[in-house]
């Protein structure tokens, strides 16, 4: 399983990015999908998450209200859409895959990650 993770930058306080993350793996729409950030000096932490059949998704509270989690099982690819950016969102963002299709907000329950894609969030 490979995963791709794109769409960073930098961008002003107040500004809205859309995170990529395409998968090279068989039968994706098995898995869960998950991101997550490690900002500067910061353990990694969960940001949003969306199962295999994408019905229900979920949220880090700091995120929450910002943010849409969605996935399209066809390109093999989920999305993070994040909009009124604010300086304390600047960090790496990670996609995640969980091959039993769950949500956890526990890194420790995602088999692969992708490399990482930077946001850089300036006041």
């Amino acid at each position: 399983v490979q995963l791709q993770a794109s769409g960073g930058g930098l961008v002003q306080a107040g500004g809205s990015l859309r995170l990529s993350c395409a998968a090279s793996v068989r039968a994706f729409s098995n898995y869960g999908m998950g991101w997550f950030r490690q900002g500067p000096g910061k353990e990694r932490e969960f940001v949003a998450s969306i199962p295999w059949n994408g019905v229900r998704t979920y949220y880090a509270d700091s995120v929450k209200g910002r943010s849409t989690i969605s996935r399209d099982n066809a390109k093999s690819t989920v999305y993070l859409q994040m909009n009124s950016l604010k300086p304390e969102d600047t960090a790496t963002y990670y996609c995640a895959a969980d091959r039993f299709g769950g949500t956890s907000g526990n890194l420790d329950e995602y088999e692969y990650w992708g490399q990482g894609t930077q946001v850089t969030v300036s006041s």
